[in-house]
């Protein structure tokens, strides 16, 4: 547990280093809110990859959803640890950049802007630490590796996110890899953030010979709990997701990124 707490510790703090260090020799011409910002989203993608390759093989790996384990499923959740910490002062650090008020970087009122524009990542992000973890790790006894595999696999879109972010940035969004990406984006952002939580119920039901409809009366209460304060801002991010989504395959190729 330490030692993968302390290498991720140095892992993701480190790749943002080098990516924004990297990227302003590369791209001399990019300002340091540019290189922050590249870095930053290029980080989140490979935490996204690394969750989504141990989810898949946590799932594969367990037949019976209910009792068989695999050590994935309980050392990933060390690594979200030190992620998040590292994640949620990245967002500060890419607020900053992109705000106005360049002169104080850590003022109280740089904090607080950021904590009303960002509130709903930093409580999702608080969530994970406060509760998902102490049950993923502990409350949860030896049960639910396959499920908590299939949590992993929710980022599966953070990469087709990041690259969207990007190619705004970039000016690209008027781009053939800007619509691309952004299908892209709906398509793995319905199917393992929205879609996910009906089919873990499905997997438990089929193995238990449930209908879907039932399973949520014969799974401890706080499990439907969880899953709801997990799907709510799922359900509100897909929701701008489509928004943007109409706007980005309703406009013309001279029209304006709103």
């Amino acid at each position: 547990m330490l030692r993968t707490v302390s290498v991720a510790s140095l892992l993701f703090p480190g790749l943002f280093a080098l990516g924004a260090a990297g990227l302003g020799r590369a791209r001399p011409r990019w300002t340091v809110a540019d290189c922050v910002l590249v870095s930053a989203r290029f980080v989140s993608s490979v935490q996204a990859v690394l969750a989504t390759v141990s989810g898949l093989i946590v799932v594969f790996s367990c037949t019976d959803v209910i009792t068989h384990r695999h050590w994935l499923a309980r050392e990933y959740v060390w690594v979200l640890i030190p992620y998040m910490i590292y994640d949620t002062f990245a967002m500060y650090l890419c607020h900053w950049h992109k705000s106005n008020n360049q002169d104080q970087k850590y003022s109280l009122s740089s904090v607080k802007d950021f904590l009303r524009r960002e509130r709903l990542m930093v409580v999702h992000h608080v969530f994970i630490l406060v509760v998902l973890v102490p049950v993923a790790q502990y409350l949860r006894g030896e049960l639910g590796d396959f499920f908590v595999g299939c949590i992993f696999t929710a980022e599966l879109s953070t990469p087709f996110v990041s690259l969207g972010k990007v190619l705004i940035q970039l000016k690209l969004q008027h781009t053939l890899l800007h619509k691309v990406n952004g299908g892209l984006i709906l398509v793995t952002f319905f199917t393992c953030r929205i879609l996910l939580f009906p089919f873990m119920y499905w997997s438990y039901g089929r193995q238990q010979g449930l209908p879907l409809l039932q399973v949520p009366f014969h799974i401890p209460f706080f499990c439907n709990v969880a899953n709801a304060f997990l799907i709510a801002p799922q359900l509100y991010w897909f929701t701008l997701i489509c928004k943007k989504g109409a706007r980005l395959f309703g406009s013309s190729p001279g029209s304006k990124e709103r």
